[in-house]
């Protein structure tokens, strides 16, 4: 006979309620956390404006600083805050937001306000980051690599993204899938030394894209390089495939050491047509092409994404920038890129037969 403990462990009304409970509790939690950041970016806001007006006010010199971090950190051991570096960003931020109320700022963690502080953008580049931090969530370490790789500048450029998003999806995922675009997409080359092997510049390359590639923005998912599809016995590699949590659908990304073909663009598309068919929920959107080529003619592009179905966008890259002399004669050439995401992969496979 069961005691009444165990009744509950199979009672799916409890197990519901129960869940119902931890639920509401996790968000209580994260509303707690996200009031208690926003109060401790307003305290921080109003000490650096306090610094600024007693800098401008009174002869203290150039120990006040150090003066009042030492007696802030003796009243409050256990707080990490008050260091003179973290007063010197008060006192920026201050400076840079005369005002913070109803601004995208004074959501931010403290952690992304330093880097935006440090960066020393302009009024309305500081403000893109901002917002697009507070809409996607994104982490610091990201934000950073957004701004060293100036998405602002290159996001802004709408009227040159070679897209049919606009005729291919509804208008709340087409604007969104629109704001995830680049182009040109920099795939700068990571620090290696001179001795580097072959090999290890390659791998550099592809896991250098990958993490460009995940700079589109939050709630991209990786799901694998050279995913596995099997069409009526003919396998097929999709160089990489993402899903994307906040539109609901996957976006496969081909890559093309060469110049933009008509036939890149029918391939991508059939791609699109099997990934819907054989992976997409039914509560999935449509999913969406990126094709990545070493450059390309605007007018093959919009002629051949015209009578095109799948929702597709044509972006061309940048491969190296500022390549250091003593690395061009190991560096392997474009095509040695593209084959090195083409080999087949045992990861994942898919298939479908008539």
């Amino acid at each position: 006979m069961s005691s009444p403990m165990e009744h509950f462990a199979v009672d799916t009304d409890y197990q519901a309620f129960l869940s119902d409970i931890k639920q509401h509790y996790r968000s209580a939690q994260l509303k707690a956390v996200h009031a208690v950041n926003q109060q401790m970016i307003q305290f921080y806001w109003h000490l650096g404006k306090r610094i600024l007006e007693k800098q401008a006010q009174a002869a203290w010199g150039g120990k006040f600083l150090e003066q009042l971090s030492q007696d802030l950190r003796a009243d409050f051991p256990g707080t990490q805050g008050f260091s003179v570096r973290n007063l010197h960003y008060m006192r920026k931020f201050a400076a840079l937001y005369p005002e913070i109320v109803q601004q995208p700022v004074a959501q931010l963690p403290w952690g992304h306000l330093v880097v935006l502080i440090e960066q020393g953008k302009d009024s309305a580049a500081r403000d893109w980051y901002a917002a697009n931090v507070v809409q996607n969530g994104i982490s610091r370490n990201v934000l950073a690599t957004q701004i060293e790789q100036d998405l602002y500048a290159r996001q802004g450029k709408q009227a040159h993204k070679l897209t049919n998003f606009a005729e291919r999806l509804p208008a709340p995922q087409s604007d969104l899938a629109l704001q995830l675009f680049k182009d040109p997409y920099d795939f700068r080359f990571l620090p290696v030394t001179e001795s580097a092997a072959e090999q290890e510049i390659e791998q550099s390359m592809v896991n250098h894209l990958r993490k460009l590639l995940l700079e589109l923005g939050t709630g991209f998912a990786y799901m694998g390089n050279q995913y596995k599809l099997t069409v009526d016995g003919q396998d097929f590699f999709l160089d990489m495939l993402f899903y994307h949590v906040r539109l609901r659908c996957y976006f496969v990304i081909e890559l093309k050491a060469t110049e933009l073909k008509p036939e890149h663009v029918g391939k991508l598309n059939f791609y699109l047509a099997v990934v819907n068919d054989v992976l997409r929920a039914p509560e999935d959107h449509p999913s969406i092409g990126l094709l990545l080529c070493r450059k390309k003619s605007k007018l093959v592009a919009e002629y051949a994404l015209k009578r095109t179905d799948g929702p597709i966008g044509v972006a061309d890259y940048r491969l190296l920038r500022e390549l250091p002399q003593e690395l061009q004669a190991i560096l392997p050439p474009t095509e040695i890129l593209e084959s090195r995401l083409s080999p087949p992969s045992n990861d994942a496979a898919f298939s479908i037969t008539e």
